[in-house]
């Protein structure tokens, strides 16, 4: 739906898959370059592991655990992951399309020259960000919590924060168009330098007034 400022919404098309096969992948079951797809898994735990162009299609996973895995080049596509849990989520160069993360915590998430396309991300906690390169097309951040975000040449089309919480975004030669902070929280925030070109509501600026005139360098008294 197109917001009344002309700022278009994120579209997000995802069906959950439907008809999957239960499976509980035991050690050494998941190996580099791997296809999954067509499953409905419990627990998917790749802890530790270095599995670099990992491909998940059109699967449901109840919890998936990640912590300092190698995922270069991951490729997740028509799926649903109820819980991420990874304090080091490394998938550079990764491929997101029609996917959902409903809830989990990254420390720190390792996106850089990732591709993002009709994702939705709910109720996830993050510390640390890097989407570096990364272009995002159609991209919902609802309920998040974001301690610093790192954008820099990266592109974002069509992307929001709903009721989410940023602390920072930095970046420089970032692209933006219809990137919507007004349903965002940003009264902590302390850096938006990656966000500029982006939408935010009267009330935003009223609050961060003293932050941009920072960021410009002037002084208020």
């Amino acid at each position: 739906m197109a917001r009344s400022s002309g700022t278009d919404a994120p579209r997000i098309t995802l069906t959950e898959p439907a008809d999957l096969e239960d499976w509980v992948p035991g050690p050494g079951d998941v190996l580099t370059g791997d296809r999954i797809e067509g499953k409905r898994i419990d627990v998917l735990d790749l802890a530790g592991e270095r599995l670099p162009d990992l491909e998940i299609e059109e699967c449901v996973i109840d919890t998936f655990r990640g912590d300092a895995a190698d995922f270069r080049g991951l490729r997740v596509r028509d799926s649903v992951i109820d819980t991420l849990d990874a304090p080091v989520f490394r998938a550079s160069s990764s491929s997101w399309r029609e996917v959902r993360v409903s809830g989990g915590r990254i420390g720190s998430a390792e996106l850089y020259d990732a591709g993002l396309n009709g994702v939705e991300f709910v109720g996830m906690k993050f510390g640390f960000v890097n989407l570096r390169g990364s272009t995002l097309t159609d991209v919902l951040f609802r309920d998040c919590v974001i301690d610093e975000l790192d954008i820099a040449d990266a592109k974002l089309l069509r992307v929001a924060f709903d009721g989410s919480s940023i602390r920072a975004a930095e970046g420089s030669n970032t692209r933006i168009d219809h990137v919507d902070l007004r349903e965002a929280d940003l009264d902590r925030v302390e850096r938006l330098e990656g966000f500029r070109g982006a939408t935010i509501g009267g009330d935003q600026l009223y609050t961060l007034a003293p932050l941009f005139a920072a960021q410009a360098g002037y002084r208020v008294d």
